[in-house]
């Protein structure tokens, strides 16, 4: 009995110390409020401010709605826009709607086309504005192949598991390049950008995984992964954390600055993916 309460206790203290110095993530520390300010959240949770939650799933981002609405703030504006990420027709729907619905038709009183005025060229002379991409760790084991990517359209070339996690990682990788030459293109204005690694979270993709692996990840994911609300952390730090406007671009994990792979810190590579995605994108 006494093996078992010693192989007991050294398996807790083993789950405590793993869980404390390596999946549980830091707290954004800033103060400063989203009042009168306006979040897009691509999923179904929200930061604060007036929330757009664009969606693809009504019913869980009505779900979503109705527990922000009943929370501290009631009175907390939330609005469901449909949008599947998986469809450019529907992108282009979203932005067509949202624009129609927070603007309308017409033109700024110096004759400049509503969305032109309102969406460019004032938001250069408003207070700083930001661009968060939620991006991963895994980005540093992601690769682009551009002959691939123009024949097949994909990052992979199979649909087997480890294809499907080499896709993870690339797509990832995509990420951290497109913030980086976002904020090159947006240098001098009111407008920054962020990429960041929200940490290991404990989400609904593992839906996607084979039943074996929910069997075996599952348990292991509920024990160490962060919640919803510890993943959103660095999200915040990013939105919120006054003073980080210079590091436009750059990329955060953990609630600070961190350094991205090698392949996250080329320019070229950078440029020419956002120029081959403006191509597929019809753009």
């Amino acid at each position: 009995m006494s093996v078992v309460l010693c192989v007991l206790a050294a398996a807790v203290a083993f789950y405590i110390l793993l869980y404390y110095t390596v999946f549980r993530g830091a707290r954004c520390q800033s103060p400063v409020h989203l009042n009168g300010k306006t979040a897009h959240c691509y999923s179904n949770t929200g930061i604060g401010a007036r929330v757009i939650l664009a969606c693809r799933n009504k019913e869980k981002a009505e779900a979503a709605a109705f527990d922000i609405r009943r929370g501290k703030e009631p009175h907390r504006p939330v609005v469901f826009m449909q949008l599947d990420l998986a469809s450019l027709k529907s992108v282009r729907n979203f932005a067509e709607s949202f624009l129609k619905s927070m603007m309308g038709p017409g033109r700024t009183e110096d004759g400049l086309g509503m969305a032109f005025g309102v969406n460019h060229l004032r938001l250069q002379r408003c207070v700083p504005s930001r661009i968060i991409n939620v991006a991963a760790l895994l980005h540093r084991f992601g690769n682009i192949d551009f002959p691939l990517l123009a024949s097949k359209k994909d990052l992979v070339s199979g649909q087997s598991t480890w294809h499907n996690f080499q896709a993870y990682c690339s797509s990832k990788l995509c990420n951290v390049l497109f913030t980086r030459e976002l904020a090159n293109r947006l240098e001098g204005s009111a407008v920054s950008c962020y990429s960041l690694h929200p940490g290991v979270v404990y989400t609904e993709l593992c839906r996607s995984l084979s039943p074996w692996l929910q069997i075996l990840i599952v348990p292991f994911a509920k024990l160490l992964f962060l919640d919803p609300e510890g993943g959103s952390q660095t999200t915040l730090h990013c939105a919120l954390q006054e003073g980080i406007e210079p590091l436009s671009g750059r990329y955060f994990s953990n609630c600070a600055l961190q350094q991205v792979g090698a392949k996250g810190r080329d320019d070229a590579l950078a440029k020419k993916l956002w120029e081959v995605s403006e191509r597929l994108s019809g753009l």
